[in-house]
């Protein structure tokens, strides 16, 4: 930032927003910036920095700071010490800020206040939204905002985030608030100069004087919660939606998959046909076509997957299935806090690992940073597609099942279980205190279209952007090795055999023979350490410069006739644990502050990949003996 943009910035009030999470924040600060963000990491940390800029009816400019969700400023977790530091100005490079936006959940406030009461005694100039406001007034909650101005001493406004217009009044009282002369936080000491219990009670005088429940309906959340979350039909439930969510990854995906296949097809020949035969149409056609379409193809079951998993969460089922699960997971070690970090992974380990900063136990924190990289990210989802479609058939099961969604379910499955199971065996070695699981669970509401069109929308860059550039990257890289140095004259074997690429593949391949992998496959496993569905298009490219045609879309029919079915058994095994993601690896060592788990976590995960492999490989082979 230039001398000139800084200043600016400066005489820009700051304003921090903050509140308890599942409050409305996050929703109220993209109503109020928009596209208008910027996000990069506080110093030091790998935990998000989310500041907006905004302008007023009045035409005032402001800069908003959304903080991590925090329930107390006595901070708990490496979140709640970021938002703690901020507002009490103590973190080098930020200033403090010149007011705080402080939401809470109208419908929870006896949660909620607490932290408000906390804020307060910093002594900066504080803003109440009370958000949510139209959901307490159907349950006939009845708040009188004028009261509760003056029980807190602050201004009080109504807010609902996901509505557009939700924040006109907050604007209209931004607007008539001086921020000329800055005003210095007080000592964080003051938040302790008045006990949890004096502050509890302090709530509920508040309460008394500012709110009615006396109309209240009733919590529809609860009544809901009474079978979802009973101990018997809660997890046959939770275990019936991961089951659906796994047929239809299969089931609804087969029509668009098979419209890209037959896209990328076309567009292969006609791209062809234009070049003409030579180098320059090996590396268009069977290196980049070949290679990105064969990943491609599976863009449709990896919405599909998170369509379910954004659909949970927007309902507010994620955390019941962490309440659910908190028995399951204190036996082998965790807590269910662990959950959430935990389904994180499903979708790429990376914001997993970061998202378990959010456990306050350090011990806890690290078992589950350690084995989130077992659940079964998106990333394996276009190998484990691609090995199904080639080695499971595609029939009917009990009427209603489909086969290839029960394998995909066992694999999954087998990711928990192993991850369940290093959990116990760190318990076992470093000792284990169980701890009590406090959470949130916040109100069930119909999913919002606008919210869930945009998570899926925001899912499909991020995979094109990794075709696009990453696989992209490494197709070209894998084709320039497969090409040179070229076959010698007389030879026997394709080209690719005789490259850089193939020295390396059967160079590897007297490690992995053992296990049933061929040298195409060791090929396709290097790139594949870039990101695991790299391994995908590498296949694609292989078996493409290979002398397949039309490899793009043909490339599970073509590995079927080409492996035996232990081989692609052993290579689902093998993927269920290899550590293929480099940058997970670099961010667990971010996260724990040492290479040395970063290292301890590719050893076993390899050494299960291997084991895992070579079981399921011996095993196939003596049963179908072949």
């Amino acid at each position: 930032m230039g001398v000139m943009e800084s200043q600016v910035a400066s005489r820009t009030p700051l304003v921090a927003l903050l509140g308890n999470p599942n409050c409305g924040k996050t929703a109220l600060f993209n109503r109020l910036t928009g596209a208008r963000q910027k996000v990069a990491n506080y110093a030091g940390v790998t935990i998000e920095r989310k500041e907006g800029s905004f302008t007023s009816p009045a035409g005032r400019a402001f800069r908003v700071l959304d903080l991590p969700g925090a329930y107390s400023l006595n901070a708990q977790t490496p979140d709640e010490g970021i938002t703690r530091d901020v507002v009490a100005g103590l973190r080098a490079g930020e200033v403090p800020p010149d007011a705080i936006l402080c939401v809470v959940n109208a419908t929870n406030l006896r949660l909620n206040l607490r932290l408000v009461l906390e804020l307060r005694r910093l002594g900066l100039p504080m803003v109440l939204a009370l958000n949510m406001v139209d959901v307490a007034k159907k349950r006939g909650i009845e708040i009188d905002t004028a009261k509760l101005s003056q029980e807190l001493g602050m201004p009080v406004v109504e807010t609902v985030a996901i509505q557009s217009g939700g924040e006109k009044a907050l604007l209209a009282q931004l607007d008539a608030m001086p921020f000329g002369v800055p005003v210095t936080p007080k000592p964080l000491s003051a938040i302790d100069e008045v006990s949890v219990e004096d502050t509890q009670r302090e709530v509920r005088r508040i309460l008394a004087a500012a709110v009615s429940t006396a109309r209240d309906t009733g919590n529809l959340s609860e009544k809901i919660d009474g079978v979802v979350l009973h101990p018997i039909a809660g997890p046959i439930i939770l275990a019936l939606l991961m089951f659906v969510i796994f047929q239809a990854v299969f089931s609804w995906g087969d029509a668009p998959i098979e419209l890209i296949e037959a896209g990328m097809g076309a567009f292969g020949q006609m791209v062809g046909s234009w070049i003409g035969e030579g180098m320059l149409h090996s590396l268009i056609v069977d290196g980049i076509i070949a290679g990105v379409g064969s990943v491609l193809v599976f863009l449709p079951q990896i919405l599909i997957l998170f369509f379910f998993i954004l659909l949970l969460e927007d309902v507010g089922y994620l955390p019941r299935a962490a309440f659910l699960l908190d028995r399951i997971m204190g036996s082998v070690g965790l807590s269910g806090r662990s959950f959430l970090p935990l389904l994180s992974s499903f979708a790429c380990a990376i914001p997993g690992v970061m998202a378990a900063r959010t456990i306050q136990n350090p011990r806890d924190r690290l078992v589950t940073i350690m084995i989130a990289p077992l659940m079964t990210c998106s990333a394996r989802l276009p190998v484990y597609a691609l090995l199904i479609a080639a080695f499971i058939p595609d029939r009917v099961v009990g009427g209603f099942m489909n086969l290839q969604g029960i394998v995909l379910f066992v694999l999954y499955l087998a990711g928990i279980l192993s991850a369940m199971a290093v959990a116990w065996f760190m318990k076992r070695r470093n000792g284990y205190k169980q701890h009590a699981l406090m959470l949130e669970l916040p109100a069930y509401h119909w999913p919002h279209p606008r919210g869930l069109a945009s998570g899926l929308l925001e899912r499909a860059k991020i995979f094109l952007m990794r075709v696009g550039t990453l696989i992209l990257a490494m197709m070209i890289l894998l084709w320039l090795f497969s090409s040179f140095p070229g076959a010698p004259e007389g030879a026997t074997h394709p080209p690719i055999y005789y490259s850089v690429a193939g020295m390396i593949g059967r160079a590897l391949e007297v490690v992995l023979a053992p296990i049933g992998f061929n040298w195409q496959i060791a090929i396709a496993l290097v790139p594949g350490m870039a990101a695991r569905e790299v391994a995908v298009g590498a296949l694609g490219t292989v078996y493409a410069l290979s002398g397949g045609d039309e490899v793009g879309n043909t490339l599970a029919p073509l590995i079927a006739q080409s492996w035996s079915l232990a081989t692609g058994l052993s290579l689902l095994a093998w993927y269920v644990y290899a550590p293929h993601c480099l940058p997970t690896l670099a961010t667990v060592a971010r996260e724990t502050g040492s290479r040395k788990y970063a290292w301890i976590m590719a050893g076993y995960m390899f050494a299960l990949a291997y084991v895992a492999a070579f079981i399921v490989y011996r095993v196939t082979l003596a049963i179908t003996g072949a």
